[in-house]
């Protein structure tokens, strides 16, 4: 039996901020998008990398509040790099693809941020379920379009990152292909919030392998425990097992700087320049465990079918039959 590799560990841990993170690390020259960064962990997010000096591209639905946030970013950190702000309805596909050839030039980071939560059914026009179809899908086709970006600032700068954030929430469900749009089994936000957050970590162990030789590896993190703005639409019982979570020691609720501190390892730490396919938490690689585990008992975990490759590849064979994409293997 092969020895199982070490686990890839960094300096940072749960207390770290992404600010404590990006200390001393020059980004000039980095452009980065960073998708739902007019608020919580995304925001976080985007004011580090312009900190550091990144010029950082906000992907949001309401650009009236992006632009708010764009303001506030560049009087904080100076705006180094620029700070610009871009319409993104991850749920619509015209929107995804209008942001897509709007893009010009190189790519050095893209953070995967978004994402949604509904208290009840909520589908798109093309009938998909609407976590699924914003938190995975919406940016799975972003990635895809702008791949070509990315391998031109991989080029440029010696590789290019992608960032996906997840969630503990991906331990109460895999992805369930015989029925991913919940048109048979009975509706639950919480199962359907928590196939989106498995598919968001398939997603960068497949993007790795297919993309990795031009430069592009992608890395998968667990923010941990956040007030941010999602929370707004749980209903009760989401909100009753949160709470129990909490007080169960599951979590401790952290700052958006803390959320995005493991973001930023996966964008900016030497550990993860050349590796992808990795799950993180609290700043390392999280270790593995079964898909039988309970979230309660291994929250910093994350299990075998969220990281599996060969269910990656699948989902990726049917995510572009959804989208109607292309991308060679």
């Amino acid at each position: 039996m092969a020895t199982p590799r070490p686990l890839i560990t960094t300096r940072f841990d749960a207390a770290s901020t992404a600010d404590e993170v990006v200390a001393g690390v020059d980004l000039s020259g980095i452009r980065a998008v960073v998708t739902g960064a007019s608020s919580g962990i995304g925001r976080a997010t985007a004011t580090s990398l312009a900190r550091a000096g990144a010029e950082v591209t906000l992907a949001v639905r309401n650009t009236v509040a992006g632009r708010e946030v764009a303001q506030d970013i560049a009087r904080s950190t100076g705006g180094r790099g620029g700070v610009h702000v871009a319409a993104l309805d991850l749920a619509d596909r015209a929107a995804v693809t209008g942001f897509v050839r709007s893009w010009s030039g190189p790519l050095h980071l893209l953070i995967n941020n978004a994402g949604v939560i509904t208290p009840g059914p909520a589908r798109t026009p093309e009938g998909w379920e609407l976590q699924f179809a914003s938190n995975h899908l919406g940016h799975f086709a972003l990635s895809l379009g702008l791949r070509a970006a990315l391998a031109a600032g991989a080029r440029e700068r010696g590789g290019a990152r992608i960032v996906s954030v997840s969630s503990t929430a991906h331990m109460r469900s895999p992805v369930v292909f015989d029925d991913l749009h919940f048109a048979r089994r009975a509706y639950d936000p919480q199962a359907a919030y928590a196939q989106s957050k498995t598919a968001n970590s398939l997603f960068a162990v497949e993007a790795t392998r297919r993309w990795a030789a031009d430069g592009i590896v992608a890395n998968t993190v667990n923010p941990g425990g956040v007030a941010t703005g999602l929370q707004r639409h749980f209903t009760q019982r989401q909100k009753d097992y949160l709470a129990d979570a909490e007080a169960a020691g599951v979590f401790t609720y952290k700052t958006p700087g803390q959320g995005a501190a493991t973001t930023l390892v996966a964008a900016v730490a030497p550990e993860f320049a050349r590796t992808g396919g990795h799950y993180l938490d609290d700043g390392r690689e999280a270790h593995t465990v079964p898909n039988d585990a309970e979230l309660f008992d291994n929250s910093h975990g994350v299990k075998e079918w969220a990281i599996d490759p060969d269910t990656a590849r699948e989902l990726w064979t049917v995510s572009l039959g959804l989208i109607g994409g292309d991308d060679a293997p």
